[in-house]
Order: structure tokens, then C-alpha cells, then sequence
């Protein structure tokens, strides 16, 4: 009636989840530090004090 899934075949489907969630974050955290450097950058070349 009801098979059970074979786990060998659902822990890869779980790690290549986890693999793409952890690209996905990976590639977010990048951007954001990107974005926070080049927003520094602008800041310190329109001569703006630091605050």
C-alpha cells in the first residue's frame, strides 16, 4: 500500500536543498556587504563626517 521512501535517495534530496539554501544566503550576504561598502565609499568621497 504505502512505501516508505527510500532514505539514502531522500537524505540527498535533503543535502542538495540545504546546498542550495546555503548559495542562496551566501550570494545575499555578499550582495549586502557589497552594498554597505559601496554605500561607505560614496559617503567617504562626498566628504560626509562619520557618524
Amino acid at each position: 500500500m504505502n512505501e516508505l521512501p527510500d532514505p539514502t535517495a531522500q537524505a540527498t534530496l535533503v543535502r542538495k536543498r540545504q546546498r542550495a539554501r546555503a548559495t542562496a544566503l551566501a550570494i545575499i550576504l555578499f550582495a549586502f556587504v557589497i552594498l554597505v561598502f559601496a554605500i561607505s565609499i560614496a559617503k567617504i568621497k562626498a566628504g560626509m563626517p562619520h557618524a
